[in-house]
Order: structure tokens, then sequence, then C-alpha cells
């Protein structure tokens, strides 16, 4: 146990993890340079075009250092803030933490969060700074920063470039000097965490652990202390991206895969511990606490026929990504689909892309809206998750919505439109804090609702790319709220419907209606477009009926004539009105959706 070191690497995203990860792999000549690719950590198609990591990856490697072997657990983490689900079970499993900060950004907000996380589980942190061939590195100044927003002493920091290799080896040794051997008792009872599980079609539900007791050992029953269930452990194997050691024991301080021939990833839960059947230990490794979900949207196949192909391909992503969770809905206007939970927006992005990719189907989105708790006067509290689902207002005593702890980290140029851009998002200020004369820390109480739609890309395009975002949640708190319709033709059409503050109801109403007009096909009747809380109409606005020329045939003759034809057609357009049916083209949806 002495010679095993556990760590993982925690950045804000795009600062270089995974770059270095595979510097790290090439370093220790666990790959060759013929199976070398980039991003060698990241496996799936999206994460090497977005050059994102989605899903924490784990590799063991061996490193020599003045003649004594080390074995080097290294675990690389998402950057994105809707992923610090992974990053604080990958944390939980590490004894220390590479902190990568980039010499030209400096420090941004998921850095702090993730350095936090960090911190509340005692790990040993390493600053690096990295990116310093960057023309424009400032290692000096960014080194001040990390001391005085972090607290962390960064004078013997780091100083590398993934890129190129500088400082590879002294940050290995760093590694084998800094970062504290696990502790743990080989003599007791088995105890593992489950940081991380996926699906193989050949091996069934995998889990990736870390053993802190004990030992796992093949053939052995163990028992998962989340559900109870006992499994026998069928194979175990070392990590690696591309040759997986098998091994028949994985000791106390060591990470590897347990295999027990599972069917459903529901069974192995992210988070759980591992014990022994007959010998259980006593307490599990922390506090078993499933991912929540943040944001809720409704997903519908655009053919409805490929409902249940749908299903089936829902059941088999959740096997790689147990923090979906989804349910069946309906819907009037789009039939039969499925009320989906993700842990934020570009989860939302990243789980609908894979659906069309992986599983070959063409899907439709409602907007996204977050759960809404409401008190009603008969003293009962309901938990809704879909706008149609509000009850009517006369029934309603109060509704709470979740709010979240934003932290914005921007340079002092863009600060007046930051904070413009968070007060008409319903913000308010809890801290200002200039980092140094060119970076101010911004943290702000906003509501959930107002960021899970496009608040990202606007904050990007007011601060030209350069403000850094990061949430967490923080409870909920009663507001003044009404449910928004789109009526088209007097029908209510239940998959438009949102949850909006009561005073930008009639200007999100009448941007609503007025985009709903340009984009619903001219019908041979009249068609009325309005917005409306409760009964109340508070915008609208006409699509105009087609004109068909019925008097063409009429070449002279009595005016009686033609205005016969006249009234004749008048009077079928009123009959068509009454019982005409409006169909929407999915476009209208899409367009719609994007603009609210």
């Amino acid at each position: 146990m002495q010679n095993i070191r556990n760590f993982s690497i925690i950045a804000h995203i795009d600062h270089g993890k995974s770059t270095l990860a595979d510097r790290i792999i090439q370093e220790c000549g666990s790959v060759s340079a013929r199976e070398m690719t980039a991003q060698m950590m990241d496996t799936m198609e999206i994460e090497q075009e977005r050059g994102i990591t989605i899903k924490a990856q784990s590799v063991r490697l061996s490193y020599v250092k003045d003649g004594q072997p080390y074995i080097l657990n290294l675990i690389d983490t998402p950057g994105h803030v809707d992923f610090s689900y992974e990053v604080s079970k990958s944390l939980a499993s590490s004894d220390g933490a590479l902190l990568i900060v980039d010499a030209a950004q400096g420090v941004e907000a998921q850095t702090l969060a993730n350095v936090y996380l960090a911190m509340e589980n005692n790990l040993e942190i390493i600053p690096v700074i990295n990116k310093i061939d960057l023309p424009a590195a400032e290692p000096e100044r960014v080194a001040e920063e990390i001391e005085s927003s972090i607290g962390i002493d960064a004078t013997d920091a780091l100083l590398i470039s993934a890129k190129t290799g500088i400082g590879i080896r002294a940050l290995l040794d760093a590694i084998v000097e800094r970062i504290p051997a696990p502790v743990g008792d080989p003599e007791a009872p088995t105890k593992a965490i489950i940081y991380d599980s996926w699906f193989d079609p050949y091996l069934g539900a995998v889990g990736l652990v870390r053993v802190f007791d004990g030992a796992i050992s093949k053939g052995q029953q163990v028992k998962l202390m989340a559900n109870g269930e006992v499994h026998q452990v069928l194979d175990l194997m070392y990590p690696h991206p591309l040759h997986r050691q098998k091994t028949t024991i994985i000791n106390s301080g060591e990470i590897g895969i347990v295999i027990m021939g599972l069917k459903d990833v529901g069974s192995i839960k992210v988070g759980d511990t591992i014990t022994d059947a007959k010998r259980p230990t006593a307490e599990p490794v922390g506090s078993y606490e499933p991912a929540k979900a943040f944001v809720f949207a409704g997903l519908y196949p655009i053919d409805t026929d490929k409902f249940e192909d749908m299903r089936d391909a829902l059941d088999k992503l959740r096997l790689n990504d147990s923090s979906l969770s989804y349910e069946p809905e309906t819907s009037i206007a789009l039939g039969f689909g499925f009320r989906v939970g993700f842990l934020g927006m570009l989860h939302m992005e990243v789980v609908k892309e894979r659906l069309e990719r992986e599983y070959d189907l063409d899907l439709i989105a409602t907007a996204p809206s977050v759960v809404y708790h409401v008190t009603l006067t008969n003293g009962e509290e309901v938990k809704v998750q879909n706008p149609s689902e509000m009850p009517e207002p006369n029934y309603i005593t109060k509704i709470e919505e979740p709010y979240v702890k934003a932290t914005v980290i921007t340079p002092t140029d863009y600060l007046g439109n930051i904070i413009t851009l968070l007060t008409n998002k319903r913000g308010m200020q809890l801290k200002m804090d200039y980092l140094n004369e060119k970076r101010v820390l911004l943290e702000y109480s906003i509501p959930l609702n107002e960021i899970v739609v496009d608040f990202y890309d606007t904050l990007k395009s007011t601060s030209k790319g350069y403000a850094s975002f990061d949430y967490e949640a923080s409870g909920y708190q009663e507001g003044d709220l009404v449910k928004l319709d789109v009526r088209v033709a007097g029908d209510i059409v239940d998959a438009l419907s949102i949850i909006v503050p009561r005073s930008q109801s009639e200007q999100r109403g009448r941007a609503l209606v007025s985009n709903m007009k340009e984009l619903i096909p001219r019908q041979l009747f009249e068609v009325a477009v309005q917005a409306s809380v409760g009964n109340k109409i508070i915008a609208r606005e006409t699509v105009k009926s087609m004109g068909k020329n019925v008097t063409a045939k009429c070449y002279g003759g009595d005016i009686t004539r033609k205005r016969k034809l006249l009234e004749k057609q008048k009077a079928g357009k009123k009959r068509m009105k009454a019982i005409g049916k409006v169909n929407l083209p999915q476009e209208a949806f899409l367009s719609v959706l994007k603009m609210d």
C-alpha cells in the first residue's frame, strides 16, 4: 500500500485535463507510441468531437522513481458544472488531486467548485499551472490568483505544458512525494466504494471500485449496502483504456473493475458500498445519495411508431448513465413520449444527441422546466414537473420554485453587462470580490428556471466568452408565478405551456404569439393564436385566411351573382372556423422552444 497513489485531475472545462492524462499515460509507458491517440481517456464519439469529458475514466499505471516501483491510479474527471456528481464520487475514492489551472485564463468558477469538493474530502491538492508555452501565459499572476481566491499555497505550484510535455516528469515525481499513500486495514471486512458503473454488452453491468478495507477476491459473495443484494464476484480487472489486466484479488487501497454478471445497472449504484456478505462492515463509505435531476423536459419521437424503440433506447442509455431518470407521458399535441430528468442543459443536449445518433431516432424536446412545490388550498403539497400538470389558479395557495447559488468569474470590462443580465434573470447579489485588478467574482441567488434555457449562451456572448459560471442548489423560495398557455384556434397546446413570473407574463405571451403567427401555415379560415393566464387572454395574433377567388368563373352579368357566391364562401369559412382543426408543424414547436 505504501507504493500506491490514488489521485484525480480536477479543473474548469477546457483547461487541459484530458491532454494531461494522455501525457501521464505516455510518460509511464502504459501505451505504445503507435497506439497513442489524442483524448485517450475520452472513449465516446461525442466526447472526441466536442473536446469535452462527459464520463469520469480511470487507468492504472506503473511508474519507477529512484529505483522504486509505484502504482499510480489516475482518475480523469469532467469539467462541466452538469457533471459535478461524477466529480464528487471520483474525489471520494482518491487520496489527492491535481488542480489544473490554465496559465492564460486563470482561476474559473468550476475550478473553485471542484477545489471545495476536494477540500470536503480532505484531499492533498497539488496546484498545477498548465499551458505555460502559450504566448499569453502569465504563471506568476495565476499563482497569485490561486492563493488569493482559493487560499492554497502556490509557491511550489508545478509549471507544465500538457501539449508539449514540459514538466511532466517533475509532476509525476511530485505525485509520488506529495500525495499520501492510501490508508486501510487489510484484515478488516471488505469495504469498497463504487464510483462509476457502465454496461458492457459481454460482461453485463460492471462497477469501478476503490477498496478502503479488506479485499475483493474472485468467487467472493459480496453485498451491495444500498439495496442489500448479494452477488458473486465472477471476475476482476484493473482499468485501462486499451489493455485491461485480469486479476484474482483487488487489495486494500487499490482500484479495479468488479464483474458480477448483472443484467441491470440499476443494481450497481454509483456511491454505494460493497462489503462481504458473510462478514459485512459496520459503516458504509460516506452517505449514499443518488444523483438529483435539476432539469426536466419531454422527449417525443417525431415518428409516433417509434415509441417502443425510444423506450428500449432510454433503457440501454440508462445502463451507461445512472443519473438519467424518465417516465412515460402523453401530450395532446405530440402524442406519446417520456418526461426525462437531466442534471443540466449540457446533459440534456448530450442525451438527446446520443439517442439520435446511437439509436437512430428523430426526437423533439419540449421546453426544459424545473420541479415546483405547489401548496393547494386544502393544505396538500404537490410537486409539478410538467407545466401542463399545474392546478387551476383558484386551487393554489402558493408556488415555491428552486433557487441556486450561482458563481460567475468575469473580467472587469464586462462587469456592468453581466450584473444587468443577472438582475434581469431575477438574481439577488450575495457577494462581489475583486480577485485582482482585472477579474471579479460574483455570487448571486437566482431561480433555477431562469438559467435552464439560454443563460449560459447569453453569458458567454455578453462577455465574449471570458466569463465562467457554476451553480449549486440552495433550496426553494416562494415566487409569484403563473402558467402561461398558448391557444391555437381556441385549443390549448399543452406542449407549449410554460411557467413564468407574473410580472413577465404579458411580455413573454406577446413574444410567444407573434412567433407562432409566423410559423403556423395559413388555413382556409382565420386562426386566432392567443396567450392566456388561466381564462384571461393577455395577447393575441391572427393568422389570416387564404383567399380563394370564387368569383373567377363569373364574367359579366348582374352583381348579385358575385355577391351570392361571396356570401356562400363567407358562410363556409364561418363553419370551417367552428369545426376546423389546425395541425401545427414540428418546426413551430422547435422554433418557439428555441425562442423561449
